[in-house]
């Protein structure tokens, strides 16, 4: 079992940065795939990045691919997202994600979910 919880999340003005921590609980999360999600208000929910167990392997969204940067630290038992250039269109719920064995970018591939820590970017 894991549980996830994020933080870090705040308001921002356009082109500042954030970053975001999800520390996860569990015996066997250095061998899980991690992520992070994002829910804008009235929009889908979309995948913004993963990272492999490793940390060797990363995948992005195109839309943050370049601003937003995935990483983990297995000892720490936590896993970031560094967002910079931060845009309007960040504005969302992110939330952290766990174990899959599929496909990361679908987002019920994910077999683990955090609360959710809310970005809000200001023009």
């Amino acid at each position: 079992q894991v549980q996830l919880v994020e933080s870090g999340g705040g308001l921002v003005q356009t082109g500042g940065s954030l970053r975001l921590s999800c520390a996860a609980s569990g015996r066997t999360f250095n061998r899980y795939p991690m992520g992070w999600f994002r829910q804008g208000p009235g929009k889908e929910r979309e995948f913004v990045a993963a990272i492999n167990w490793s940390g060797g392997s990363t995948y992005y969204a195109d839309s943050v691919k370049g601003r937003f940067t995935i990483s983990r630290d297995n000892a720490k038992n936590t896993v970031y997202l560094q967002m910079n250039s931060l845009e309007p269109d960040d504005t969302a719920v992110y939330s952290c994600v766990a174990r899959n064995f599929g496909d990361y970018y679908r987002p019920n591939e994910w077999d683990f979910w955090g609360q959710g820590t809310q970005v809000t970017v200001s023009s």
